[in-house]
């Protein structure tokens, strides 16, 4: 087997399913993606850089430097260099860069997306010509509403509200109806054969299907999980991410931390 090259570096909290969809790419397209954070509430003692480490006490001060006001999902001092901000604008994590550090790619389709481009060339991920590569971008776009409902929706479920969780409800009956329609025709998401877009796609449900863990908690507002009963609503987008999860590309990642979707005829 080839060697493989290094592509990306990513800093991030760990685990977190949007930087599973880069290494999940990565086994398919020979390629390096090297992943530095640690747990979401050790990200505060981390200096957010190209080269990222874990701080010393010493060096968590208001006096340094690198001291920023943490904002969306992180409400703790963080220290954020130049250099990362120059690269990262918007400041958050998933952050990747290139080899060298000096380019950054936020978000964590356009990571993924990368991570495609900078493979072997006949892995296939991500289409044939303009067209293929448009219809699987399509895809991923229509997926980011579903994302971000998603992330905010399992932020509050400490407190969850009847409107967060309507916002929630729509997002995920449009986005899996979509899917659900398009498996209908093809036996993958884009078309004959595995793309970027399955793998965002499986990457997105499976965190989630979480949801069906926080049963008591929506209890409070006197709800049910929205996802509950996806696999008879929507069966064929239900059966694709289990079959995705049975490849070894996918279940080294996905299994560990996910609710089994329920086998259906």
């Amino acid at each position: 087997m080839a060697t493989q090259k290094k592509v990306l570096r990513v800093f991030s909290y760990l685990p977190n399913p949007r930087v599973w969809k880069a290494l999940i790419a990565a086994e398919f397209c020979n390629v390096e993606v090297e992943t530095l954070g640690a747990a979401p509430a050790e990200l505060a003692h981390w200096l957010w850089d190209f080269d990222a480490r874990e701080l010393n006490d010493s060096e968590m001060t208001e006096q340094n430097p690198n001291a920023r006001t943490g904002r969306r999902g992180f409400s703790a001092r963080l220290y954020k260099t130049d250099a990362f901000l120059v690269a990262h604008p918007f400041g958050t994590v998933p952050a990747a860069f290139d080899p060298t550090g000096n380019v950054g790619i936020f978000e964590s389709n356009s990571i993924l997306r990368a991570v495609a481009r900078s493979g072997d060339s006949d892995h296939g991920l991500y289409g044939t010509d303009a067209y293929s590569a448009s219809r699987i971008d399509s895809f991923l776009d229509a997926g980011l509403v579903f994302a971000r409902e998603s992330q905010e929706y399992m932020l509050a479920m400490n407190n969850p509200s009847i409107a967060l969780y309507d916002r929630m409800q729509a997002a995920f009956e449009f986005y899996l109806a979509g899917i659900n329609n398009a498996l209908t025709h093809f036996p993958y998401i884009a078309g004959d054969s595995l793309s970027i877009a399955d793998i965002g796609y499986a990457c997105d449900l499976a965190q989630f299907l979480r949801e069906r863990t926080m049963a008591d908690a929506l209890h409070q507002i006197k709800r049910a999980p929205i996802s509950a009963a996806a696999e008879s609503a929507y069966p064929k987008a239900l059966q694709h991410l289990t079959a995705l999860m049975k490849r070894t590309e996918f279940a080294k990642y996905l299994t560990p931390l996910t609710p089994q979707p329920t086998e259906t005829n």
